[in-house]
Formats: C-alpha cells, sequence, structure tokens
C-alpha cells in the first residue's frame, strides 16, 4: 500500500464564536466533529475573522473565542488527534484571502444570497467584509487544501464558489489547490426555532424561547421545552401540517437514536406535555456532562492556551507551505 492512499482524508471545519452555541449548532455540527476525527485528519477553526462582517464588542468577541474553543474541546475534540485553532491565530488567512479576492469576479460575489440575506438583516453595516467574506472561506479551505468540507444547506453555494476560485487559479498558475468537495453528514437533522418551526433555530433570534443553549440549565431547558409550539391536535406524530411536533421528534430523535415511527408508539395517547418533558430531558441528559466539562476547561486557562498555541502553530506550517507556493506562483518577491 502506497503513502498516498494509506492518507487519511482532511477535513476543515470552522464555526463563528458569535455567542454561546445552540442545540442546532451541536446536532447539525458539533456533535459529529469529535467523531470525524476517529477517520479524518481534521482541522477545527473558531471563525474570529469572519465574526467581523457584523458589528462586536470587543472584549466580549475575545471572551466567546475562548469559550467556543472550549466548548468545541468539551464535545470531543481531541487537540492530540486534531488540530484545534483560532483563526486569526494564524495570519495566512486573511493574506491568501486578498490574494483569492484579486481572483474572484464581483459578478460572482453579488449572487451569493447569503450577502442578500445578512444585507438586508444588517442594512446599517453593509460593508465590503461582508461582500468578500466568500474569498476569507476559500482561503480557510484551500490553504490547508482540504478534501471535504461540512457544509449546511446556506454554506453550499459558497464551497461551489471555492473551488471555481481555485480552478481558475490552477488553471491560470499550473496545479496548486485541491478542489474540495461538500461533506453531507450520515445523520444530522436540521434544528428549527422552537417558537416558529418554519425558521432555523438560530442564537440571533429575539425570543430566548426559540433556542436552547448549549450552556442553558436544565430548568431553563425544560420551560424551553414546554413553551414550543406544537398545535392542538395533541397527537405526536411527524408531517408536513405539524412542523412543531415534527421539529421536537426530530430533536429526540437525534439525541436518543429512536426513530420517527419508534417515538410515535412510544407516546401514543400521551399528549404532548409528557413528550415535550422526555424531549427536555434527553436534550438535558446530553448536555449536561458537556456543560461540567466545559466549566473545567474554561476555568483551566494555561491548559486552554496551551491548546490554542499548539493549534496555531500546527496550522501555522501548514498554511505558510501553501502560501509561499501561492506567492511564489503569482509573483511576490520574497527575501
Amino acid at each position: 500500500m502506497t503513502q498516498e492512499t494509506q492518507r487519511k482524508q482532511r477535513i476543515l471545519s470552522g464555526i463563528q464564536p458569535t455567542g454561546t452555541f445552540t442545540l442546532g449548532n451541536y446536532i447539525g455540527a458539533v456533535r459529529n466533529w469529535g467523531v470525524l476525527q476517529q477517520e479524518y485528519e481534521c482541522l477545527y477553526m473558531v471563525a474570529n475573522l469572519h465574526a467581523l462582517t457584523v458589528r462586536q464588542t470587543p472584549a466580549d468577541l475575545r471572551q466567546q473565542t475562548r469559550q467556543a474553543a472550549a466548548m468545541l474541546l468539551a464535545t470531543g475534540i481531541d487537540p492530540k488527534q486534531s488540530i484545534l485553532f483560532v483563526q486569526s491565530h494564524v495570519p495566512a488567512h486573511a493574506e491568501l484571502a486578498w490574494v483569492l479576492a484579486c481572483n474572484t469576479q464581483f459578478g460572482e460575489l453579488s449572487r451569493m444570497t447569503q450577502f442578500k440575506d445578512k444585507s438586508a438583516k444588517h442594512a446599517d453595516n453593509v460593508n465590503a467584509g461582508l461582500f468578500t467574506y466568500p474569498a476569507l472561506m476559500a482561503a480557510d479551505i484551500l490553504l490547508y487544501n482540504a478534501d471535504l468540507v461540512p457544509v449546511g444547506a446556506d454554506q453550499k453555494q459558497h464551497l461551489e464558489l471555492t473551488r471555481n476560485v481555485a480552478q481558475r487559479f490552477n488553471n491560470l498558475y499550473s496545479p496548486t489547490f485541491q478542489l474540495p468537495e461538500p461533506y453531507i453528514p450520515k445523520t444530522g437533522a436540521r434544528v428549527m426555532s422552537l417558537q416558529e418551526p418554519e425558521k432555523k433555530m438560530s442564537k440571533s433570534d429575539t425570543n430566548a424561547n426559540s433556542y436552547i443553549l448549549m450552556t442553558d440549565d436544565a430548568d431553563t431547558i425544560l420551560r424551553k421545552c414546554k413553551r414550543a409550539v406544537t398545535d392542538s391536535d395533541g397527537v405526536v406524530r411527524s408531517g408536513e401540517d405539524k412542523p412543531g411536533v415534527t421539529n421536537l421528534m426530530s430533536i429526540y430523535s437525534a439525541l436518543t437514536g429512536k426513530d420517527f415511527a419508534s417515538i410515535e408508539a412510544e407516546f401514543q395517547g400521551q399528549g404532548y406535555g409528557v413528550f415535550k418533558e422526555a424531549v427536555a430531558q434527553s436534550i438535558i441528559d446530553v448536555f449536561s456532562p458537556i456543560q461540567q466539562e466545559y466549566a473545567r476547561i474554561l476555568a483551566d486557562k494555561a491548559y486552554l492556551d496551551e491548546v490554542l498555541q499548539d493549534g496555531a502553530q500546527r496550522a501555522g506550517r501548514l498554511a505558510g507551505r501553501t502560501l509561499q507556493k501561492v506567492y511564489k506562483k503569482v509573483g511576490m518577491l520574497q527575501l
């Protein structure tokens, strides 16, 4: 067997440190990250440069960056197996983003639906960073020659742009970048708002009852589940006509491993009260040990700093090699 066939495929994932992760972040992405380490070579990034497209309070952003790293460790990311780092600790991200922005067309960026959505949401701050965000995302991926990138529906368009820009660069300057493929997890439910089940669960929602945070205590989780929107039917079953109940079933299924048929049988004739309490308990059972580990890691500042310094050095070595190659190809004078 050659060394090349033995090489594990490389995955890059990033998450912004804009507030505490939600149940949606956990089920949709974060809980899979610890599992992926067994099969892939993984890089996990706290994407604090991306967070700047929206106005941030500096002290909060610093604290939330530490909290995001601690939460990722608490959910099972092993810094010896994977590389965990903060985006701004590796300057090559911003440096390659400029080169890629110069190889990305204005029209391509104009077509990005996320730019349109976020511009509408933050009409008072439609900045250039929000517009060129996909060039930075392309740099994140291409710096590490990632084979696979886990993407949600809202990021698929950005990954397609990354591939187009990489291909364009390769054609212009000779093969340089690996073309990344989307990684679609085998399981992963899309968690919707508890108050408006037609919308995705989001921590930026103005109604705190619409989302569950990974740091919410047991009483808060129970209260939010009890207040979750259902319907007047009183029957636990899934269906397009029952978005609230279907969402709660999806959450319960994701956390217990039970399929919809089993869940319907389990709560037959019991009404929503009993069902909502069971959903809450399944969340509490999963989050409680994570919360304890999170508190322990966050309290150990020296350990967390050591992990992030080591991650920055390891990521920096990989990124630096790619950036030097790119600079040489585009004609940057190197000393």
